[in-house]
């Protein structure tokens, strides 16, 4: 059986996309489409883990109102006070419905552990990961629901069934695509385990189709291959790097599986699959293993093992790219 790069960890890519870029729809499927999001404008939802939600916050429902009145109100003498807020709650100017992030995120929050989390953010990964810039196909767009049967997904209908039960109790109040539900759900899957807070601009569309095959990087890649199968989806070097760091979380060996921290690089610069002594030759995948050997790899390898807080502010906007791309978007 060929394995692809476990979670695939995958020029800065804009949200907008182009208007030529439309997504087919299905040929005689069986399964159901997946849910359309109203026009609305674009939103931002805050990842956090706790307990305090947007809709609980008075100065964010003020914000949520003012711009959600499409109010004919000269802003210019506010506008620096404004996109200090929006910098604390993590929204987007063009469009804010606090309710609407709130319930997203609180739904999550109800079906998401710890336990969970690294079969979550696998999920991320996968569906976004079938980006091509070249072709202008894949990315962040929910069709992994249609694409579970295949061999490099293998384990991701958990997830998607956890995502599932979430996602009915949203769509009774708002329709939400299945790429912004995923979106959300991983990065709450980083925060739960104690990673960053990473901040998900909402608004995806989903696709009605599989994303064509092979598009996975796969985890027999060397570091050179890995690099340019990144570079195809938009990807530096740190970025991979950064996006590899997820791995901390799951059974591979790199420190606590349910702990989102920087052992990921300390445990690749031991090297211990090297070693003979007990099951240190199972740690990681091949391509993890690969990134050490690689002068530019092992240079952003060292530093995030010796700053968290650099790792962590990296991998968030990776994160954020990774989400982003191939995303079609609801008009506002």
């Amino acid at each position: 059986m060929t394995m692809r790069f476990d979670t695939s960890l995958l020029s800065s890519l804009h949200p907008s996309v182009s208007p030529s870029r439309h997504f087919k729809s299905p040929a005689n499927s069986t399964k159901s489409p997946p849910t359309q999001f109203k026009s609305r404008g674009k939103i931002t939802v805050r990842s956090s883990s706790s307990a305090t939600t947007p809709s609980q916050n008075p100065d964010n429902n003020s914000l949520a109102t003012f711009y959600g009145r499409r109010g004919l109100i000269s802003t210019a003498a506010l506008l620096p006070f404004l996109l200090e807020m929006s910098e604390g709650f993590g929204v987007n100017l063009q469009g804010v419905d606090a309710s609407e992030s709130s319930t997203i995120q609180s739904e999550i929050r109800k079906v998401l552990s710890k336990a969970k989390a690294p079969g979550v953010l696998r999920l991320v990964f996968h569906d976004a990961g079938t980006f091509d810039m070249d072709e202008n196909l894949g990315g962040m767009n929910g069709s992994i629901v249609y694409e579970l049967d295949r061999p490099e997904n293998a384990g991701l209908s958990k997830s998607v069934k956890i995502l599932e039960k979430a996602k009915g109790e949203v769509d009774k109040i708002q329709p939400v695509s299945w790429a912004d539900m995923i979106a959300v759900a991983g990065a709450e899957a980083v925060s739960v385990c104690g990673g960053p807070i990473i901040p998900i601009q909402l608004g995806r569309l989903d696709s009605m189709v599989p994303d064509p095959k092979d598009k996975l990087p796969l985890e027999s890649l060397d570091a050179s291959g890995l690099k340019k199968s990144f570079l195809k989806k938009g990807f530096r070097t740190q970025e991979l790097v950064a996006l590899s760091g997820a791995h901390t979380l799951g059974g591979k060996g790199f420190g606590n599986p349910t702990v989102f921290d920087s052992s990921y690089f300390k445990v690749l610069l031991e090297k211990p699959w090297t070693s003979s002594a007990g099951m240190s030759n199972m740690i990681g995948l091949p391509s993890d293993h690969a990134l050490v050997e690689d002068d530019e790899c092992l240079r952003w390898i060292r530093i995030y093992a010796d700053d968290q807080a650099k790792f962590f502010k990296d991998f968030k906007s990776a994160y954020i790219k990774l989400v982003n791309t191939g995303a079609v978007w609801r008009k506002i």
